[in-house]
């Protein structure tokens, strides 16, 4: 048995042990809306749990680009955070820079290969290193609605195609109420813009315009007949529409002011917390002729090479509380997204993640589980940047005829 003066000497060296290991993790992220800034709340509890101090770098603007900026001046500057939220081919973009940590020890000992679908983990590698944890899924080409307001409007059941959406827009209208919830930021534009573009053109074209950038898919007549809808949809907005942000545009849809919106499966987050409950509230279903393909954004946290010992054992248990069990479906239940895990139970979530998760892996088997453009998945961010800002130039000026809209589409689709 110990003496007291030997336990209080073992107490001190446990002590010491702890505060040895304990470091700083400063996360750069955009989440700080109310479903995602509470689901970030349970990421610094989990780690503050180990024993860790969490340095929370929040920018605000949905899209992230406001993000992006601050975070290339941080890394010129030869401070980076620990962690910051970056996706997609960006990751690569950053990795070839020779800046991000190698992450292979923890998505060994956590055995990452055997939780991820092999599409997702292939995005979080470099040269086959894990350079980035991966937090969920979302689908992007859902459509929400409010249950009351199409109810009120005389519409029955949910539109399945573009002119179903149409004429059920049409009564809605007719009701006096906002048919179109939407925030007029390009971002939001170009998510409406992907979900058209895969309604009106079906998986494989969707595939060629806006993941090959084929130029022959850009300049077709199914290229002129998205943007013909596309531009038909920005009929039904409201003129208080630009610069509001996404969640506001959510908001209006909760709150019984507008029927519809075409958003990602964050945009739950926002129906959860106001205690909405899909089926009863509120529908959740993908865009108009959408239901047989996926739009994805998987979020990731890339962790940047620190030289502290201790800030990266702290880096590292980030990444691993970042796949955990915990983590996983706290987070993806408030977010409205599902988890990235393939092992997760689901008993917990609610039917729109449900059919989001048996969505996800019968696209996967089909082919028309496809990378979202409009959030970072798709194509390199110069090609995708180019492209948004053609989508929204075409949204915001009427004057711009269609045939110009899809020649200035084509020409930014081939920006290097």
């Amino acid at each position: 048995m110990l003496k007291l003066s030997q336990l209080a000497t073992a107490v001190a060296l446990v002590v010491a042990g702890n505060a040895a290991f304990a470091g700083e993790v400063e996360v750069l992220h955009w989440w700080t809306a109310g479903g995602e800034a509470k689901s970030v709340g349970e990421l610094k509890t989990i780690m503050q749990g180990k024993g860790h101090t969490w340095k929370d770098f929040a920018v605000a603007g949905g899209g992230g680009d406001n993000a992006m900026t601050v975070l290339k001046s941080r890394v010129v500057s030869g401070n980076p955070p620990a962690a910051a939220q970056i996706k997609g081919p960006a990751l690569q973009e950053w990795a070839a820079e020779g800046v991000l940590a190698n992450l292979d020890a923890t998505a060994k000992a956590e055995k990452w290969d055997e939780l991820l679908p092999k599409g997702v983990a292939d995005i979080m590698k470099y040269k086959g290193n894990y350079i980035a944890a991966p937090v969920n899924v979302h689908r992007v080409n859902w459509m929400w609605a409010n249950k009351a307001v199409l109810d009120k409007a005389g519409v029955k059941g949910t539109p399945k195609t573009w002119d179903e959406f149409f004429s059920a827009a049409d009564k809605v209208k007719k009701a006096g109420l906002i048919a179109v919830a939407h925030g007029g930021q390009n971002w939001q534009d170009f998510t409406t813009f992907e979900s058209v573009v895969l309604g009106v053109g079906g998986a494989k074209f969707y595939s060629d315009a806006l993941i090959k950038l084929d130029q022959k898919a850009l300049t077709s007549a199914t290229m002129t007949k998205s943007l013909e809808t596309f531009r038909k949809i920005k009929g039904y907005t409201d003129a208080a529409a630009p610069g509001r942000d996404w969640n506001l545009a959510t908001a209006m849809v909760i709150q019984e002011k507008a029927a519809f919106q075409f958003m990602g499966d964050w945009a739950k987050g926002e129906f959860a917390a106001a205690g909405k409950v899909p089926g009863k509230d509120y529908i959740c279903a993908a865009a108009p002729g959408t239901d047989k393909a996926y739009t994805f954004n998987v979020d990731s946290f890339a962790m940047f090479k620190l030289k502290d010992a201790a800030a990266q054992k702290a880096q590292a248990d980030l990444a691993a509380s970042i796949m955990g069990t915990q983590f996983q479906e706290v987070f993806n239940l408030n977010k409205g997204s599902i988890p990235v895990r393939l092992n997760m139970d689901m008993s917990k979530f609610d039917d729109c993640a449900k059919l989001s998760a048996k969505d996800f892996v019968a696209t996967s088997k089909t082919g028309a589980l496809l990378p979202s453009i409009a959030h970072g998945m798709a194509v390199k961010p110069a090609a995708e940047g180019a492209i948004k800002d053609a989508v929204s130039q075409f949204w915001n000026d009427d004057k711009i005829s269609i045939a110009d809209g899809v020649k200035n589409i084509a020409k930014a689709a081939a920006t290097k």
